[in-house]
């Protein structure tokens, strides 16, 4: 039997994106429509149902303040300005950032409420390559963190950016996020700074699986894992939680006694060497190919959009910074300042998902929303 128990707030308010495991049965997904309204699609997939039973147009409208900044509904304006902003261009390249995913319950570093407010400072390239410990410490919580933020779901936004590439209102798409939420929406964007879903050796550059590693830590690390994975990850904060937060980079904080000594690490299958996750550490550098290309990109779009991103990196504000020298029309959707808004013309204070479903709403773009 499958029991599913959901708590509603008040619909005038914002919403999050809930994934419930049903008894290890399959899982509940919500979709959210982004108006200020009761009204998003929840869908159950439970094995053994068949697809023609599985969706429900029930509505509900569920948001997470403490995940996703303030920002008030997009006013008529900022929705016009945006959609004219579309209509104009042929050739639009879009730069997506943390505040698309923040949406989805994965946090961001820079928001009010990010990793950074509670004193969080990411792993740097130099550390994880010079330090065993180091090492020890990004793994062991990275294997803590992993089953919460493989559970994460695209939201809204995502769902719009891919109706609006399949119906070639996007040319190209530029991620900045690691976590590839774009991909199970239907978007192949370029992943500027890699993908927590990919193990690499930084010795010979073999590649494969995170899930696979995954087991590989399991394996190695049987009672660590069997403690991990009998826990039952709450709210970040709540009291079952045991103070233990999910990070933007997959892991979660876990007090060092749990791992100092005793954690283990699988070493590349093909030449003994340290594997990492195919992300780009604070301190390292875009491979040049990937590098390249999104300049490529920005320099020959006639529109150049940033979303849920405030360009800190140079590696996103320099592709900005070259599309508006080149003479594209520039623009940004995001909460709070970014390093570019002295050189856009049109900024946007709005989350991401709500103005981005409105959008595809409006005028000639009002096409259909993909889901999956």
């Amino acid at each position: 039997m499958v029991i599913l128990m959901m708590t509603f707030i008040d619909a005038s308010t914002s919403s999050s994106q809930l994934c419930i495991p049903l008894n290890k049965a399959g899982n509940i997904k919500l979709f959210r429509r982004h108006s200020r309204s009761l009204e998003t699609k929840c869908s159950m997939s439970v094995p053994g149902i068949s697809p023609a039973v599985k969706e429900s147009e029930t509505l509900i409208y569920i948001r997470d303040d403490k995940t996703v900044p303030y920002a008030p509904p997009p006013s008529v304006k900022d929705i016009d300005l945006l959609y004219q902003f579309f209509d104009r261009s042929k050739n639009m390249v879009v730069l997506t950032g943390a505040g698309m995913s923040t949406e989805c319950g994965i946090p961001d570093y820079r928001s009010p409420n990010g990793a950074y407010s509670s004193g969080f400072r990411p792993i740097t390239h130099q550390e994880f390559v010079r330090s065993a410990k180091a090492r020890r410490r990004y793994w062991a919580r990275s294997y803590a963190g992993w089953r919460r933020f493989i559970a994460a779901q695209p939201g809204a936004g995502y769902f719009a950016l891919a109706s609006l590439e399949k119906a070639g209102r996007i040319s190209f798409m530029i991620t900045q996020n690691v976590d590839r939420l774009h991909h199970r929406a239907g978007s192949n964007p370029l992943e500027l700074h890699g993908t927590v879903y990919t193990v690499g050796c930084i010795e010979c550059g073999y590649s494969f699986c995170r899930h696979i590693f995954q087991d590989q830590l399991k394996a190695l690390n049987p009672k660590w894992a069997a403690a991990i994975d009998s826990l039952v990850f709450e709210r970040p904060g709540s009291n079952k939680s045991f103070g233990m937060r999910i990070r933007p980079d997959a892991d979660i904080e876990i007090d060092e006694k749990f791992w100092e000594e005793d954690f283990h690490i699988p070493t590349c299958p093909e030449c003994d060497g340290v594997l990492k996750p195919e992300v780009v550490f604070f301190g390292d550098n875009v491979p040049k190919d990937r590098a390249d290309k999104a300049m490529e990109v920005a320099k020959e779009c006639d529109a150049f959009l940033v979303i849920g991103s405030s360009v800190m990196t140079m590696s996103a504000f320099r592709l900005v910074r070259a599309a508006h020298e080149a003479g594209a029309a520039t623009a940004i959707i995001n909460i709070g300042p970014s390093r570019a808004d002295n050189i856009v013309p049109l900024k946007i204070s709005a989350r991401c998902g709500e103005i981005l479903q409105r959008l595809i709403h409006t005028g000639s773009l009002s096409i259909p929303a993909v889901h999956s």
